[in-house]
């Protein structure tokens, strides 16, 4: 979506809206670290992000991986900036054919600072000489596909007449050229900025104007910055921070306020700007203090439009059904369905007209290196010790298992206490959704997707268990006609009790002036199709350890010999109908095994 697009949404709902900054890092350590950060700052709620371009165009392929990965892989629109420092018009092309191939629909456009060493500005030869002829060129060869930004620069306002003027013409002569809206440099004077924003409406500009907002992280940080881009600092911003310069947490306390109260004049100062843009300098405290500071609290709509996920890629934005069985492995199915023509979607869809990629292609993998590994799971070796493992994970009390990269969501909170009972029984559980009965569509537990609306979900699991255990549960589950389930062993041996070729919808959600949404389904193709991927990852905790060892051994068996298992409970109603055939089953062999005879004696 543009992002004019989304201001306008915002506005006509009546909506603070809010946007991050972030720049290519220099390491490859760095820029896993940063899109890790990105992941998890998405749930602060931004409309959209924006990546910088690095001056001198050093950071160009990064810069359009980063793009990449936050359209398709975070699923958050995705800003490029494109600058024409050291850029010849066939490497501007490249730049924005990635980018609408990514899903990208906005590009700052640019002229970018000097290269690295000069200290004047020039053109590189078949390149732009102006950010206006890279406004001219994009609109020429994309006509309106992608929107436009450009700088704004609030402090022009303090030019002597004739400077300001003169560019003011300068940023018209640039909207004229088909520019959607304006970014604006960093600043702390809130009265020139507000003075400058008049300016800029007297002058004929109406297109949104997004003010660059800085938290202020250390004195140092901000000294540096400030100098940088030459920005005016207020007396009062220095006279309340300058004495505390060598504490940088005062520091960041006292700049958040004053911050804040900045922002809190702009969108009180009727001057039709309704959202705040945050250069966020890849840091996360600054701008997640500032947002609470400002009582700026995410909207479930915002940032889960559905129950999972979304990659905002071409051929990926109209996606509306996913398996469940990826749940806690989004970047994995979406790697291994890259190649699909048409995805599952309508009311109808499933899996069975494409087919998912080889796991050769993916290359599928636990996430910890061999070291976090042993820190995080040790060295089990018995199944009580591996069950002991999956009940932590359930009850938060380990950061993640092969089969989850992350804690478990929070509504899994809500039956965590049965899953850790579910795998000391010996239910080694790796998927999991509570019943909901017509939750709120904004319930910060359970909600998704428009305001004013309602969703459900039937209660499901997934686990792995041994063939005697397995019989007994089988034998309990039979006596609930309520009760679906998929069983499959590592060898691809299916069996089940359901009579439908169909998909089981098991998330949904009823919506104002909609059908009835259907995201998430469970489906035999793509059980068949995650039964592979769930084995390899058992596998690869395995290699974890020396072949010989105990911990390996008892892994590799676990997964040689196991079943995997789904679970669906139809009535949606009743919580905790799921769990009672497990808890049966497993205290019944509990039982058995306790009173089994020890070297054939009684």
């Amino acid at each position: 979506m543009k992002v004019t697009q989304k201001i306008a949404q915002c506005e006509q709902e009546n909506k603070t809206w809010w946007s991050f900054e972030y720049f290519p890092p220099r390491t490859a350590q760095g820029l896993q670290n940063l899109l890790d950060r990105i992941e998890r700052m998405r749930g602060l709620g931004p409309e959209f992000i924006d990546i910088t371009w690095n001056a001198g165009g050093r950071t160009s392929e990064l810069t359009a991986e980063m793009v990449k990965t936050c359209q398709g892989l975070i699923g958050i629109e995705t800003c490029m900036h494109l600058t024409c420092t050291n850029m010849p018009k066939e490497k501007v092309d490249i730049a924005l054919r990635e980018a609408k191939l990514s899903g990208c629909r906005n590009v700052l456009a640019l002229r970018g600072d000097p290269p690295m060493g000069k200290e004047e500005w020039e053109a590189v030869e078949g390149g732009f000489v102006h950010g206006i002829d890279l406004v001219k060129h994009i609109r020429r060869e994309y006509g309106d596909y992608f929107d436009i930004a450009v700088a704004g620069f609030p402090q022009h306002q303090s030019l002597p007449p004739d400077e300001r003027d003169m560019e003011m013409k300068y940023l018209k002569d640039k909207i004229d050229a088909g520019v959607n809206f304006i970014f604006t440099q960093m600043f702390y004077d809130v009265d020139l900025f507000i003075e400058w924003v008049k300016s800029v409406r007297a002058a004929g500009i109406t297109v949104p104007i997004v003010p660059g907002v800085a938290p202020i992280q250390t004195w140092n940080g901000f000294q540096r910055a400030t100098s940088l881009a030459k920005t005016i600092i207020p007396q009062s911003f220095l006279e309340a921070l300058e004495p505390h310069k060598a504490n940088d947490e005062k520091v960041r306390a006292i700049g958040t306020k004053l911050v804040a109260e900045m922002c809190r004049k702009i969108l009180n100062a009727n001057i039709g700007i309704y959202g705040l843009h945050f250069y966020t300098m890849n840091l996360e405290k600054g701008t997640k203090l500032l947002l609470e500071e400002l009582n700026l609290v995410p909207r479930v709509e915002t940032i889960k439009p559905l129950p999972w996920r979304q990659s905002l890629t071409p051929t990926r934005r109209q996606e509306t059904i996913r398996p469940i069985f990826w749940a806690n492995r989004t970047k994995s199915y979406i790697s291994r369905t890259e190649n699909w023509d048409e995805y599952p979607n309508g009311r109808f869809g499933d899996s069975r007209s494409p087919a998912y990629g080889e796991l050769d292609g993916y290359g599928v993998s636990i996430k910890q290196s061999k070291e976090d590994a042993l820190k995080l799971w040790g060295e089990p070796s018995t199944l009580g010790e591996i069950a002991d493992l999956f009940a932590r994970f359930c009850s938060g009390q380990l950061e993640a298992l092969p089969w989850s990269d992350q804690k478990p969501l929070i509504e899994t909170s809500v039956i965590s206490e049965q899953l850790a009972r579910m795998n000391t029984l010996g239910f080694l559980t790796i998927n999991s959704q509570p019943a909901v009965d017509g939750a709120k569509s904004n319930d910060k537990v359970f909600g998704w997707g428009p305001r004013n609306g309602y969703v459900y979900q039937k209660a499901y699991l997934e686990f792995f268990v041994e063939p005697a255990l397995l019989t007994l549960l089988l034998s309990h589950i039979e006596r609930d006609s309520n009760i679906t389930y998929y069983v499959i062993n590592k060898r691809g041996d299916l069996r089940t009790n359901t009579h439908s070729d169909g998909p089981n919808a098991v998330t949904w959600g009823v919506f104002p002036g909609k059908e009835i949404v259907q995201p998430t389904i469970v489906e035999a193709v793509s059980f068949m199709a995650w039964k592979d991927e769930a084995f390899e990852l058992g596998q690869q905790w395995a290699r974890v350890y020396e072949s010989d060892s105990t911990s390996a051994k008892v892994i590799s068996n676990l997964m040689d010999t196991c079943y995997l298992v789904n679970v669906v409970h139809n009535d949606f109603h009743d919580v905790n109908a799921i769990f009672k055939p497990f808890f049966q089953a497993g205290e019944e062999y509990k039982a058995s095994q306790a009173n089994a005879p020890v070297n054939g004696q009684l």
